[in-house]
């Protein structure tokens, strides 16, 4: 008789998976396992559930459980267009939430770093849900102490580059931050689908959602991929990327932007890449429609691990004209 049950509690082993049911059971992401033993593992999954860096509507502290809600159907067939069960090859669990204190928010910062610290000096990598797009930032930090500057692709409608003084916590300046401190990579590093006007680029490549809808996904991911070259790249995908259309549930919503669909193409493309490490931020589920936001970050960030499980020796079946 084949196991049944919740396999965020039951499963034994972090490889493999059995059936459940989409409705039911506990709520981890893609029915991985509960767990801080990562011996063997690939990836750690893990939330922060921190919005108080926001410029405009809060709830994305709600992220975290949104997408793992969200992401039931994505564990139940085969990946599409990949053709394979990811978690045959990869060894994924989700590690729960990062334990913060809001009510001291001069110690959030310090506390994520800490947590990023604890799981990557196991060399296992981490795909992180957020919370609000600041939460990258000591992300950022913990994985250049391991790597090294890093060059960054960054899914947004904002550029997160306003000035800084090196002291605001908010949502929108992190990445001046991380490139006055030589965390990140700014000669590697790329924005993805901005619509939003800043007088500088700080160095960064900058694709706006304008120039890939004449250009094509094809065209953006040749100027990525030349643009990192073999570099460790982090990812970090704020929801606003894409049109409110498609992502109604964000903070700071900007018309114009990437359609699902080509956020997914593009995210599929990145394969060749030396990947290191993945985020999925500012998704609020009191905005949302549908979970049409949520389906759409948690399709986002189940394509990355199959990318990984592919560099991990997982091979495409291809069904139908891709």
């Amino acid at each position: 008789m084949s196991e049944t049950g919740d396999q965020a509690f039951l499963r034994k082993d972090p490889i493999g998976r059995w059936p459940e049911m989409t409705y039911g059971g506990a709520l981890s992401f893609l029915r991985r396992k509960y767990s801080h033993d990562l011996v063997g593992v690939d990836v750690a999954v893990s939330g922060i559930p921190f919005d108080n860096a926001v410029t405009y509507r809060p709830g994305c502290r709600l992220g975290p459980r949104a997408i793992r809600a969200a992401s039931v159907q994505l564990a139940e067939l085969k990946a599409f267009p990949f053709g394979f069960d990811p978690f045959e090859t990869l060894s994924v669990v989700d590690y729960g939430d990062c334990a913060i204190d809001p009510h001291h928010p001069e110690t959030v910062v310090g506390s994520i770093e800490a947590h990023a610290d604890q799981i990557l000096e196991t060399q296992t990598h981490m795909l992180t849900l957020g919370g609000d797009h600041s939460v990258t930032y000591p992300l950022l930090k913990a994985h250049a102490k391991k790597h090294g500057p890093v060059a960054l692709i960054q899914f947004d409608a904002h550029c997160d580059t306003w000035a800084d003084d090196g002291s605001r916590m908010d949502h929108g300046t992190m990445f001046a931050r991380a490139s006055a401190e030589g965390i990140i990579d700014v000669a590697r590093s790329i924005q993805v689908g901005l619509r939003t006007f800043n007088d500088h680029d700080h160095g960064f490549e900058i694709l706006t959602s304008p120039w890939i809808h004449r250009n094509g996904i094809d065209a953006a991911l040749d100027v990525t991929r030349a643009r990192a070259g073999g570099a460790p790249v982090y990812i970090s995908f704020d929801v606003d990327g894409l049109d409110p259309a498609y992502a109604p549930g964000t903070g700071t919503p900007v018309s114009g932007g990437l359609s699902s669909w080509q956020a997914l193409e593009f995210m599929r493309g990145l394969g060749e890449l030396n990947l290191i490490g993945m985020d999925v931020v500012e998704v609020s589920p009191p905005y949302d429609h549908a979970e049409i936001t949520a389906i759409a970050a948690a399709t986002v960030a189940h394509d990355w691990l199959c990318l990984l499980a592919e560099k991990k020796g997982a091979k495409r079946i291809n069904v139908g004209r891709l």
